[in-house]
């Protein structure tokens, strides 16, 4: 879907610096990318009302709120009215994707132990198959992203076979 709005250099900077930091006050966001508040609160407002920015959260670690393991949780064909209906009835589904490929859904889990993940993927085995992997470890969460730009994608470079 392409963005019916124009952004410049000082609206990509608003947006870098609130997805690392959301709580910045508009005056420090201003001094960031070089604009005053009232400017700054402005284009803020303007990249809310188009949509480009949707909400503001907070980070929790959730090892720390008692949370010992996270799984993606793999769900196959099933009746979509029925999944969406248990994924609403779950908490531990954290984020929850409906996708192509041979699974029709990804689902994201936090629970407190081996046990509690026994009970939770129950739940979507009654439903359809499953495959569940727990997450080690994440390389990256959270990617600041910034408006898509056609020319930073590059094609693949084609090999000449000179045989």
């Amino acid at each position: 879907m392409a963005l019916n709005l124009e952004l410049d250099h000082h609206d990509t900077r608003i947006l870098a610096e609130l997805q690392a930091d959301a709580r910045l006050s508009m005056a420090e966001l201003g001094r960031r990318v070089h604009l005053s508040q009232p400017a700054v609160t402005e284009r803020v407002r303007k990249l809310e009302s188009a949509g480009v920015i949707t909400g503001y959260r907070a980070s929790v670690n959730l090892a720390k709120l008692g949370y010992g393991i996270r799984a993606i949780v793999r769900v196959g064909r099933a009746e979509y009215a029925r999944v969406v209906k248990l994924i609403q009835q779950t908490p531990e589904v954290i984020n929850a994707y409906n996708v192509t490929g041979e699974d029709s859904w990804i689902l994201e889990i936090a629970v407190i132990d081996v046990s509690h993940l026994d009970a939770v993927v129950t739940k979507f085995c009654l439903l359809t198959e499953t495959s569940t992997s727990i997450i080690l470890n994440a390389a990256r969460e959270h990617q600041p992203m910034l408006p898509a730009r056609p020319e930073d994608v590059k094609p693949p470079i084609k090999k000449v076979d000179n045989a």
